[in-house]
């Protein structure tokens, strides 16, 4: 099934909302690797708060976006916080979107080519597995595109490249969330948003393999 082309960062843009208060410094992705976050319905929109730091030091950023959250005017308004112009922020990262778990996994088969036309130094999926969970879709045939988009991802490990996903599938009660333990016995780090018990602000937790499932 065709997928969106590659696109650049100014695509049409969902409506914006206020961050999170505990996220007014981003934090920093793993230059390398897989890493897996997870843990609140909003994590596949969290990933907005990783980017001005990596394209401020000129990384370039390809986005999968499976759950549909790309939003550039969030983009922009985090480019000037930091003093620099949204055009630059743009120039450094290409948006794809999926809107089925076949075009998610068609995305990540594609990614080596798509390195080809623009060098990369981080990928960002969101919603893997959430779209796997499609309920229109039979058990097998979303088990079945599930196991390619994770041999993608084995294969995308090799490379200088690295690789964050941004899930919500803790969130979703169905047998398929076994999914999400194979994603994460991918990992080389695994980190969970919460909530702070005292204030309510959001925080970011790194598990470690012994406590990586007791979550999931």
């Amino acid at each position: 099934m065709a997928s969106d082309p590659i696109l650049p960062a100014m695509v049409p843009p969902v409506a914006p909302s206020p961050p999170p208060r505990s996220l007014g410094k981003p934090w920093a992705l793993p230059p390398s690797g897989l890493a897996v976050f997870y843990g609140r319905p909003e994590t596949p929109r969290l990933f907005h708060y990783f980017l001005p730091r990596l394209l401020g030091e000129g990384k370039q950023v390809l986005c999968l976006d499976g759950a549909n959250r790309f939003d550039p005017l969030l983009l922009a308004r985090l480019a000037r916080q930091r003093g620099i112009e949204a055009a630059e922020f743009n120039r450094r990262i290409r948006v794809a979107r999926a809107f089925t778990c076949f075009q998610l996994t068609e995305l990540l088969v594609r990614v080596p080519r798509l390195l080809e036309t623009f060098a990369a130094d981080v990928l960002i999926v969101t919603a893997l597995p959430d779209l796997y969970f499609d309920q229109d879709v039979r058990d097998r045939e979303a088990g079945v595109a599930f196991g390619h988009a994770l041999d993608a991802l084995r294969e995308l490990r090799r490379l200088p490249l690295g690789i964050a996903v941004f899930s919500d599938a803790t969130s979703f009660e169905t047998s398929r969330r076994a999914m999400f333990t194979r994603l994460t016995a991918q990992a080389s780090e695994l980190w969970r948003f919460a909530l702070d018990p005292e204030g309510g602000k959001l925080r970011l937790i790194r598990e470690n393999k012994e406590s990586r499932f007791a979550n999931a």
